[in-house]
């Protein structure tokens, strides 16, 4: 019994520290081009592990319309959609970052360089902290209300068994 809490917490460690070490912020280096003008084998990147054809883009469609394409509503609705993939698109080995702008602009049909002109914050870049935040809330709230009677139900079943395990 002793090594399933053992394994539970260095599970739940585990949890924590991935928490811990993701990125809360998009660098701008993302915004730079991603077409190569020569070829070399230093230069090659890793395909993108991210399916970013099937994602729903509407996030940013919706909220980033022209002709005016309103920056405050564009940054947001792109830190909406780009910040959960915040480790990969920052990842300068990959082309997660040219494949998610090529999307973007397929289905936007938006001018070159727009995100890049518009959405500029702080020396790290597009800061996601508050974002993030707020999709986890959205998310953990629905899952409370919806996971705490069975989680309520199984704690109670649980303390009654060991009651009645204590008992005989």
């Amino acid at each position: 019994m002793p090594s399933n809490y053992h394994f539970l917490f260095l599970l739940s460690c585990s949890f924590l520290f991935g928490l811990a070490s993701s990125t809360t912020f998009i660098s701008d280096n993302v915004f730079e081009s991603h077409g190569s003008t020569s070829r070399s084998l230093l230069q090659a990147k890793k395909t993108c592990n991210i399916n970013f054809e099937s994602q729903n883009y509407t996030i940013i469609t919706s909220k980033c319309k022209g002709p005016q394409y309103p920056p405050q509503s564009c940054c947001l609705a792109f830190k909406e959609f780009a910040c959960p993939f915040a480790d990969a698109i920052n990842d300068e080995n990959s082309d997660c970052a040219a494949t998610m702008f090529s999307y973007i602009n397929l289905y936007g049909k938006y001018p070159p360089g727009l995100f890049a002109l518009q959405c500029r914050e702080g020396k790290e870049g597009l800061d996601c902290t508050d974002v993030l935040e707020a999709a986890k809330q959205k998310t953990s709230a629905a899952h409370i209300t919806y996971t705490t009677p069975s989680t309520l139900l199984l704690l109670l079943l649980t303390a009654f068994s060991l009651l009645l395990f204590n008992l005989f």
